[in-house]
């Protein structure tokens, strides 16, 4: 069962609302949010990467850095701009991109369900990437950015979100890049009752994004959890902030793939290799999108092939079996000599949402030959988490992405 409560939520007023909402402080490399946050002083990426406020000579990871980031967030509480809620309430926030919807309920998830895996994984984390949060969210004494969770879909759930999105939002806007944000709040009493009793009937949920988010809020409770070793399991440092969305309506997009080189290999040699492990053909000049599992998309030298997998090489296995891991142990590894995409600087990762011409463009500056990929089914997710196993890296992309300082969980009580 999965334990999903309401909390007591710091967020913008109605009128800033559109302005605080910020994408998510990874999408962005240093030099990019600085140009974000000098054009919005009021976009929570200010508080999110509090390196913007310094110049380039302070290490983004300095103590002074996480210090402001505690500043930004009481000064913006002091001036209004952030509110504090006086009651505990879920949240129903709804996404439209392309006039495609999902809506999921904001919440808080716990801890615990973390550790015994009730929470499932599918990824993961690096170290010096859950550090950076761990010291953000420890310091700031909040969750700013919300985990992204998934759970199969259950009827009551959506009966409820149905009759609540009938009435009128808190908040309704949209952003720059097209995507629009609705968020109602759930607090009457029979509501969240209601809610609490229809998530007792869904045994796991699962992390679709912010894996290292997630990571890191799990030890900063653990963390207050030894400094206070009277700690009743109820205090905020016992859950971490999330949006549970059902399965059907959530969309992965491809992760695509760039190499540098060949491997040494001239196109002919190149070409012969990766005929052992797939059929190959020639599509043209037209960028190509495979349309089924088990085929990819290859630009080199201009021309665009389509490349499906043998029969001989598929597997069941959950991971074996995804697109991403077909690639990369009959291809990427074998042939083009990545042998750990994830410390190799020969290959980079393009997300579906800049499109194959993006793929086109960096071959034609950086890099020698690209992948499009057939996207990782919100279904594949589900097994491979459930067997407990790992995907390879950047095996999905998700859109829309959430954004932050919507909702801010505090973990200390008001």
């Amino acid at each position: 069962m999965a334990i999903v409560k309401p909390f007591q939520c710091v967020r913008p007023d109605e009128a800033s609302a559109h302005l605080v909402a910020a994408l998510p402080y990874d999408v962005y490399n240093r030099k990019e949010a600085c140009e974000i946050t000098a054009a919005n002083p009021k976009s929570f990426l200010n508080i999110d990467r509090p390196e913007t406020q310094f110049s380039d000579d302070v290490d983004t990871y300095d103590s002074r850095v996480y210090e402001k980031a505690r500043e930004l967030l009481n000064a913006w509480v002091s001036d209004g701009t952030l509110l504090k809620d006086n009651r505990e309430a879920y949240y129903i926030y709804e996404l439209v991109m392309n006039g495609r919807s999902q809506t999921g309920i904001v919440a808080c998830s716990s801890i615990d369900d973390y550790a015994q895996g009730i929470i499932k994984k599918h990824e993961n984390t690096r170290e010096e990437k859950e550090l950076d949060r761990i010291c953000h969210v420890d310091r700031t004494d909040a969750q700013t950015g919300p985990i992204f969770l998934a759970y199969r879909s259950k009827k009551a759930i959506n009966e409820i979100v149905e009759r609540v999105t009938a009435t009128k939002p808190l908040y309704d806007f949209t952003a720059e890049d097209g995507v629009s944000h609705k968020i109602w709040q759930v607090s009457d009493a029979e509501t969240v009752s209601e809610i609490e009793q229809a998530f007792q009937g869904v045994p796991s949920t699962y992390i679709a994004d912010g894996h290292h988010r997630a990571a890191s809020a799990v030890k900063v409770g653990l963390k207050r959890r030894d400094e206070n070793p009277g700690y009743t399991g109820e205090e905020p440092f016992n859950f971490f902030l999330s949006v549970l969305f059902p399965d059907e309506q959530l969309m992965i997009m491809p992760y695509n793939r760039v190499v540098k080189d060949l491997n040494g290999l001239s196109e002919e040699g190149y070409l012969k290799q990766v005929e052992e492990a797939f059929v190959v053909e020639a599509v043209g000049d037209d960028a190509y999108s495979p349309d089924t599992k088990g085929s990819f998309g290859m630009y080199l030298n201009k021309k665009w092939y389509r490349l499906t997998i043998k029969d001989s090489f598929i597997s069941k296995d959950p991971v074996k079996g995804l697109d991403v891991s077909l690639l990369q142990d009959h291809l990427l590894n074998p042939v083009l000599g990545v042998k750990d995409p994830r410390i190799d600087k020969r290959i980079d990762f393009i997300g579906g949402i800049r499109g194959l011409k993006e793929l086109e463009k960096r071959c034609g500056e950086d890099m020698t030959v690209a992948f499009s990929m057939y996207p990782t089914s919100i279904e594949e997710l589900f097994q491979v988490a459930d067997a407990g196993l790992l995907m390879p890296p950047k095996s999905t992309w998700f859109e829309p992405k959430l954004r932050s300082g919507l909702f801010i969980h505090p973990l200390t009580a008001f």
